[in-house]
Parts: C-alpha cells; structure tokens; sequence
C-alpha cells in the first residue's frame, strides 16, 4: 500500500554481512560506490538489461531478465533521468544507501553486492533523512532465554532502537509452538508495550482477505476466475473496450493491466494523509469508464490497488454483503478470528496501536470506501496467527478449500503469483507470502508448510519490516 516497488521490496533479499574493520569497510564501500556509478550510468540510459547483469546469483534467482526489465520499464525508468545523487550511508559494511533526485520525486536507492561484486540488493524507497537511535533501550516482552529468542531480538531489535519506529509485535510458529515477542509502546511515550491482542493497520495483506472470498465463490459456483470483469460491471462501464479482456484472476493476481492507482482520486483538503477515505464507487466506475491499460491483459505483472480494489466491489455487488461481512462471513467467523476487521468497534478502537509514518510523526489511521478489499483492515498477532495455520494447513471444509485455491500459481513470468499471495525465496526456500503498509504502518506475513515455520510482523509506523520479516526467516529455517 505504500510508495513502494513491490517486486523489489517483495523479492530481492539480502543477507547482512558484520564487521568491525576499517580497512575491509573502506574497501567495500569504494567497491559499492564504483558499482553506484555503473548503476547510475545504465539507468540514465534505459538499459535494463546491462543493470540485470549486474546482479549476482542471488539477485537474478529472485527476479528474472524478464521480470526486472517489465519492472524497469513500468516503474522504474518513467521516473527519468537521474538529475542528482548522494552518498547518505553504509550499513554493516554491506548496504550503501544513496540520494536520487529525480525531476519530480526524491528517491533513496539501497544498494549492496554478495561475494562476487555482483548487485544483491537493488532497492527504492522514498528518501527519508537518518534517524538516529533512541537513547534508552526500548521495552520488550523478549526474554532472550532461548536460542530463538536471541535470534529475534537480534533482528528486531536494530529496527525498534531507531528514533522513528514506535512499536512491533511478532508472531513465529515454529515446530508446532506459537511464540510472540513485543517491543515498544503502542503510543509514544505511554510506556504500554504491545501485546498478542494489540490492533495494527495490516495494509495490503488485505488482498489475501479479498482473493480468500473470490476463491470461495469460486468453488461456490458463484464466479469463475476466467470470468471477464465486464459481466460484473454496469452497461456504462462496459463500453470501455479496454476493459474486455481483463478476468477475474488478473484481477486478483496483478496481471490487469490496469494502473497501481487510479487518477481521480479526488483527495479533499485535510485528508492528503487519509488518501482512500473519499473515493467511492461513483469515482471508481468513473475513471473505469475512460481508463486506459498498462499492458495487455494477463501478460505482466504490475501491483495494483486499484485492481484488487475492484475485485472486491465486484464480490460485494455479488453477495448483497459489505466488505467487513464478506471477511467475517467466509474467513473470520469459522476461523475464530474476532479482532480483523475493517470498521472498529469502540472495543476493538481501545486496542488499536497508534500509528506514526516513517519519519516517526503521528499520522491519521486509514479509511476506505471502494477501495477497501486492497487495504482496509485491521488485525492483530494471535489473529493472523490463526490465518496462517489455516494456510499453511488448510482442513477439508469450504474455507480450506478455498484457502488451497488461492495457493495455486497463476502467473509465472518472472515471479511467482497465486491469487494475491506472492513466492518469495528465502535462502533456497520459497514462502507464500505477502507484506503491507499504510503510512502508519509496515506488516509482514510468510509461511512454509514444509518448514512448518510462520513469520507475522507487525509495525505502528511506516518504517518497513521487510528486513525483520525476512531476517527471521533466515535465522529459523
């Protein structure tokens, strides 16, 4: 849900190299900055294919040529030309971070190389000035009495320590045992830690919400996945020829062809940090009437909110239901889940976690009309715990079988897609996954049957918990 490049943020992972020596620091980072130069030259030059074959193993093991050129292409390359750059910092003698500036954005790009010099993290994000640290320990549930624990903390920690992050909550099912590990406050300065119960913004793990729902009609007889959106859409909307060959899954899967937002958001003054709150379906079918594609339809990947966003409406004008009970009616009731959902009940409202963007500064929670299936919903740890198990092993019921549906790959040029759900690779071992993010917030949720292992992170602030989610991962694999 964030300003963010999915793929990157989703796919391309990094194991951070420690060291305490000078010299061998000095040298890294002159290596890092000489392939910065490179990196720089080629992407001023639109040459996709000339940065791929920079990556090392790592990096085109995650990404394909074909993958990362459609990523440069769509995303990337329409930010133009880089006008301006700066050395910002370099972490762990392993992960340089630079200013771009570009004619209309400023950009920070994190960049690292493995073993062989070749590019192993190639990351943008929004640039954001160095925070530095808190000046006292942040709180913690965390014990470090197992190994577990250590590892954890020693992922978790750098992130909590940092001046803009509030509070984290974790969540690791690992060998048939739940454990949870809480950091922080759930405001500044109210010395409350977190707990299991605790609410967070989930961003875009929404999206497996939504595509759970479709797949359960799906195997309803309700819809069908290869099924045109144009059946689902008002005579209005329809004559958009655009529009015709677009079906459900691409919907679900990011292959649309439609754009990651939409044009007419029509954002009213006082609620530029509130952006979904006023966008409703009038404005929705609105901008699909005219609208153009990207792409050809089931032919690329692009992330979209819009897209998924629809994809909901769609299911809600199916059913009669709203989006909160459509997630109650097919994923929450039987699961047990009573803390997720869109609309917060003052009950749930007392528990919900304020939230801070990345810089570390109050921010208003989401709202959501139209759009709500891409991003809307809260929940907490033991919540999406329940969620996962019931991925990771789905029972012979409606819901489990709707659950195994989304699982199933549906796109694979360049990643790997089911409905929602994206595979990453960690270390040799692919997760069903996907992160999230409002400007209030960072979550992360993967899992891996044969491993038997869950990840669910949790965050009150826009800082990304990608490395933590991954991090973990690594360390208990």
């Amino acid at each position: 849900m964030k300003f963010n490049y999915p793929v990157f943020a989703a796919l391309i992972l990094i194991a951070i190299l420690f060291s305490s020596e000078a010299d061998a620091q000095s040298l890294q980072q002159r290596k890092t900055d000489s392939t910065f130069v490179l990196v720089k030259r080629y992407f001023n030059n639109r040459q996709a294919d000339s940065l791929y074959e920079m990556g090392g193993k790592n990096f085109k093991n995650s990404l394909s040529k074909d993958g990362f050129r459609a990523v440069a292409e769509q995303q990337l390359f329409p930010l133009k030309e880089i006008k301006g750059s700066s050395f910002v910092s370099f972490v762990n003698n392993n992960v340089a971070t630079y200013k771009l500036i570009f004619e209309s954005v400023t950009l920070q790009m994190l960049l690292s190389l493995d073993h062989d010099d070749k590019i192993e993290m190639f990351l943008f994000q929004p640039y954001k000035e160095v925070t530095a640290d808190k000046l006292t320990q942040a709180a913690s549930t965390n014990k470090r009495i197992t190994l577990a624990d250590k590892k954890i903390d020693s992922v978790a920690r750098p992130y909590i320590q940092k001046a803009n992050t509030t509070g984290l909550s974790i969540g690791v099912f690992k060998d048939g045992q739940i454990s949870t590990y809480n950091y922080g406050e759930t405001t500044k300065s109210n010395g409350k830690l977190p707990n299991a119960n605790t609410l967070f913004e989930i961003g875009s793990i929404s999206k497996t919400f939504t595509s759970a729902i479709l797949a359960y009609y799906v195997n309803e007889d309700k819809v069908k996945l290869t099924d045109p959106i144009t059946k689902y859409l008002p005579d209005s909307v329809k004559t958009n020829a655009a529009l015709n060959d677009i079906t459900l899954v691409m919907l679900s899967n990011h292959t649309s062809g439609l754009s990651r937002m939409p044009d007419n958001m029509n954002i009213k003054p006082g609620d530029e940090l509130n952006p979904y709150k006023t966008y409703d379906k009038a404005l929705l079918f609105g901008y699909l009437k005219t609208c153009k594609l990207n792409s050809k339809p089931g032919e690329q990947y692009a992330y979209s909110n819009l897209a998924v966003g629809l994809l909901g409406t769609i299911l809600m004008q199916i059913s009669g239901k709203t989006y909160d009970q459509l997630v109650a009616d097919v994923v929450c009731n039987p699961l047990g889940m009573k803390s997720t959902t869109q609309h917060l009940l003052p009950s749930l409202q007392a528990r919900l976690a304020t939230v801070y963007n990345a810089d570390g500064n109050i921010t208003p929670p989401w709202d959501f009309d139209a759009l709500a299936p891409c991003g809307s919903l809260h929940s907490s740890v033991n919540d999406l715990m329940l969620y996962a198990k019931a991925n990771m092993n789905p029972a012979n019921n409606k819901l489990g079988k709707a659950l195994e549906l989304t699982h199933q790959i549906t796109f694979t040029k360049g990643i790997k897609l089911g409905l929602a759900w994206h595979i990453i690779t960690v270390d040799g071992v692919d997760y069903i996954f996907h992160n999230g993010g409002t400007f209030g917030s960072s979550t992360f949720l993967a899992f891996n049957k044969q491993k038997n292992l869950i990840v669910i992170v949790l965050s009150n602030c826009g800082e990304s918990v990608d490395g933590i989610g991954t991090g973990i991962l690594k360390k208990l694999q």
